[in-house]
């Protein structure tokens, strides 16, 4: 186990940037905590459970979120896999944390019979605990990030089925709650996981046609970033590439050709 508490004291490290010293000793005790209720169990690509949690809790840490949320991160598979009581996790870290997990653990329950119901009532029930704890939906979604992340474990069923409810319900949802960089990546690793083939001959033909273009649009922003500056107008300027599901799905939308 000594490679994963390296990586706790990384972690740590990342959040001195923006926390101080006793709450990340709390994140701490949560991670170690984790470690211990999944003593034994392993991901379907054979690390240590805990390394789920961890990096869970790493991507919230990106997002500077705060330390209960970081502690419901390292613990939200808790109640669900190892029997721990939502009551044993309020005695050790606080009503607060204890209902973010039980909040995750929650959500995780929610199974639906088809794809619209899965649209139309997940919604519903993400809303109702986004009015509770907005906190609840962000663990999920960081959740379902590293899921994406490491799909290539799975079989080909469970990918395309994991992929197709990240893009109807995830990607969404990160969409309404302005996690734009967060929507994109749902949008891409879900269409690579859906139709690898299509991805990777969108993604070879982007290549081949993106030449100088990233120069011409560094110009173009220099050359804006210059004229603002000379008119006395605070801004800034960003250049962005249409990323691969987006460029698939205007394909089919429009029926045009890449």
């Amino acid at each position: 186990m000594q490679a994963v508490a390296g990586n706790i004291d990384s972690l740590a490290n990342n959040l001195s940037g923006y926390l101080p010293h006793e709450q990340i000793n709390n994140v701490r005790r949560a991670y170690y905590y984790a470690e211990q209720a999944h003593d034994g169990q392993f991901r379907r690509s054979g690390d240590p459970y805990i390394t789920h949690p961890l990096a869970v809790a790493g991507i919230l840490g990106e997002m500077h979120m705060d330390p209960q949320s970081l502690m419901a991160a390292m613990l939200h598979d808790v109640i669900e896999d190892t029997g721990i009581t939502k009551t044993a996790i309020k005695s050790q870290f606080g009503n607060n944390v204890a209902d973010l997990v039980d909040g995750v653990s929650k959500l995780n329950k929610i199974t639906f019979s088809s794809r619209a119901e899965a649209q139309a009532e997940n919604f519903q029930k993400m809303a109702m605990a986004m009015a509770k704890d907005l906190r609840v939906i962000l663990v999920k979604i960081a959740d379902r990030l590293h899921n994406m992340r490491t799909l290539d474990v799975l079989t080909p069923e469970k990918r395309r089925r994991i992929a197709r409810e990240t893009l109807d319900i995830y990607a969404p949802i990160a969409n309404r709650l302005g996690m734009n960089n967060v929507r994109i990546e749902f949008e891409d690793l879900g269409f690579a996981a859906l139709h690898p083939m299509r991805a990777r001959r969108i993604a070879a033909a982007v290549k081949q046609i993106r030449g100088n273009r990233k120069e011409i649009v560094s110009q173009i922003q220099t050359s804006l970033e210059a004229c603002l500056e000379r008119e006395g107008l605070p801004g800034r300027t960003i250049g962005r590439e249409k990323h691969l599901y987006s460029i698939y799905e205007k394909m089919r939308s429009k029926r045009k050709s890449f």
